[in-house]
């Protein structure tokens, strides 16, 4: 209220808001720019006079006359051309338009209704409903010198003396049908200057790109056409997607395609689109060269789940390029180890081998479920996994033979053919390193090459033997973690009892006892006096002490544990009885209070169980 005169200017011909008022009160619509933005005749005695020497002088006039109170300076938010900086403002235009509305009603029943094309995620289909079922018709003609030309012709004066022709002769014949005039000749008439709009063009590419427009009936449109699946960014799924959709149904009867996979946008810190004006994208050749061209792929692509946006940093190439070295040396790892056929293969490597496998065939299982959902991200990172942690932290280390000592070759055949599969899986998302290593590992031909290779197959596996390894991989970290914290060398070999209250499998024994450097590995049926201990589940492992160990800063070190995680315990048990905490808190919040109980309780009879040994 307390802005302006309380006067409302209305101006149906130069802003969109207005011209919505103006249609709904039916207003005239006064059009007071020539198209070089000077006044016409309404501007009165200012016809002809550019729109920003007016605006000066009309003050000016305002105030010679004695009409102007005063004036006010007020920030306003005004658009600029991109490229020549000019000031842009609405003015009405005449406009070819493309009606819609039945148009639009096939690409609506495919998506919505019939689920004949599916968009991934789907979240998208509420925005893709917003859009067509409140679709407007579509301004299909742009003033721009470049494009295809709008194809009508005019003949006359009038807005309405024109034809629409692929050619100008068929206009010409037109024209002389419509005039009954058979003096017409072609330059009578002129054609329209204005283009198409761009996407008018692109709606046509899932049928263009195989000449399916000009010729519907070639070989390679109806093997191509439609396609399986169109991967874009959903900040086109209406300007393009579902126009493509729209002019598959209209010009074959047919999807374009049917499923539509949707990425997210990458995006700067700020959160700003990459784009070209403000020069926030970094150069991609520029990145390949610091990171390499697999390592850039990877990093963003473990970052891209489906339809969610991507803040750009570098050090999610960095990553990438990370992920390359190790699959690099691990290659390097295999390659450098000498061979014999005179040794037999070590129990270690045999089931080292056979989780392995297991462990390849539930990944591959996964990431198939992954790829049939559009879930590309969580498909990498599935791979990502088997690869760094499964592949090169453990089962290299489980096969890989003593300092200087050779391998056997049965071995190292599976681990090459380990190796080969995970290039496989690897391959659509790290073509360029893949291949070489495939290349180079048996020094194949082009016809071999990994692209055209066979996807390894899906077999039943022991779903038994990667829980059993999961124990085994904490079994090997409590020894692990005794040698760290007691300066135990790894060269010097240990004993390790166990008692197997939970009756795990013994099955990787072999493996825990070369993880471990384990020389005698026995069960027994009771704690073990002199020794240090850590506990897996129920099962109680102990390391008889050696004398490497000072017993009397062992039992310091850990009674000053046990008192500390007694404190701890007393802290969140107090906060477990009390009754006003239970009741007010969120049940992750008491859930994870009751874990911390428990696992205070459990360190504690750890820790118990170790002084007793030492006293």
């Amino acid at each position: 209220m307390e802005f302006g005169t309380g006067c409302l200017k209305v101006t149906p011909a130069h802003d969109m808001n207005d011209k919505t008022l103006g249609e709904k009160h039916n207003l005239e619509i006064i059009d007071i720019f020539n198209e070089d933005a000077t006044l016409n005749s309404f501007g009165l005695h200012y016809q002809g006079q550019d729109r920003f020497v007016v605006r000066e002088a009309i003050a000016k006039e305002l105030e010679n006359v004695g009409a102007l109170v005063k004036t006010e300076t007020h920030l306003n938010k005004v658009g600029t051309s991109e490229r020549t900086k000019a000031v842009i403002e609405p003015r009405l235009s005449d406009q070819w338009f493309l009606k819609m509305e039945d148009l639009v009603k096939p690409a609506i029943k495919a998506v919505l209704e019939d689920g004949e094309i599916k968009l991934h995620p789907k979240r998208f289909d509420n925005t893709y409903a917003h859009w067509l079922n409140n679709i407007r018709d579509w301004n299909i003609s742009r003033q721009l010198w470049w494009g295809q030309q709008i194809p009508a012709y005019y003949y006359g004066d009038g807005k309405e003396d024109f034809v629409v022709a692929e050619t100008i002769e068929e206009a010409l014949v037109l024209a002389k049908q419509r005039t009954n005039n058979p003096q017409l000749t072609i330059d009578n008439l002129t054609q329209d200057v204005d283009a198409l709009d761009t996407w008018f063009s692109s709606w046509l590419w899932p049928m263009a790109v195989f000449g399916g427009i000009m010729d519907p009936k070639n070989e390679d449109f109806n093997y191509y056409y439609p396609t399986n699946d169109l991967v874009t960014g959903p900040d086109i799924l209406f300007f393009w997607v579902a126009r493509m959709i729209i002019a598959g149904y209209e010009y074959t009867g047919k999807k374009p395609f049917t499923n539509v996979y949707l990425t997210g946008l990458v995006r700067d810190k700020q959160r700003r689109k990459m784009s070209k004006s403000l020069g926030n994208s970094p150069d991609p050749l520029d990145l390949i060269d610091k990171f390499g061209a697999d390592g850039v792929r990877v990093g963003l692509l473990l970052s891209a789940s489906a339809g969610n946006d991507i803040m750009f940093d570098e050090e999610l190439c960095n990553q990438g390029k990370a992920f390359t070295n190790k699959i690099w040396n691990a290659f390097k790892l295999i390659k450098g180890w000498e061979v014999s056929d005179a040794i037999p293969q070590p129990e270690s490597s045999k089931v080292a081998i056979e989780w392995y496998e297991a462990k390849l065939q539930q990944t591959l299982l996964d990431i198939e479920d992954n790829f049939e959902k559009y879930r590309i991200s969580d498909a990498l990172m599935g791979i990502y996994k088997l690869v760094w942690d499964d592949f090169c932290s453990w089962f290299l280390e489980m096969i890989k033979p003593g300092y200087q000592q050779p391998i056997d070759s049965v071995t190292l055949a599976k681990a090459i053919e380990m190796l080969e599969n995970n290039l496989k899986l690897l391959h659509p998302f790290m073509p360029f390193l893949t291949e070489e290593i495939w290349q180079i590992l048996e020094n194949r031909t082009k016809e071999e090459a990994l692209i055209v290779s066979t996807w390894p197959t899906m077999k039943p596996f022991n779903a038994s033997l990667i829980a059993d390894f999961d124990n085994t991989i904490e079994v090997i970290s409590g020894i692990r973690t005794i040698r760290k914290d007691k300066n135990i060398p790894f060269k010097d070999s240990i004993e390790l009892k166990i008692v197997n209250n939970d009756k795990s499998s013994t099955y990787f024994d072999s493996v825990v006892s070369k993880l471990g450097n384990i020389t005698t590995l026995d069960y027994v049926s009771d704690k073990v006096e002199g020794a240090l201990s850590f506990r897996v589940k129920s099962n109680e492992y102990f390391i008889p002490i050696t004398g490497n160990i000072n017993v009397e800063e062992e039992i310091a070190k850990l009674t000053e544990e046990l008192n500390y995680t007694k404190g701890f315990l007393k802290s969140v048990q107090g906060k477990l009885s009390n009754e006003k905490f239970v009741a007010g808190a969120p049940e992750k919040v008491i859930e994870m209070e009751r874990k911390k109980e428990a696992d205070a309780l459990a360190k504690i009879a750890t820790i118990e169980q170790s002084l007793a040994g030492l006293k």
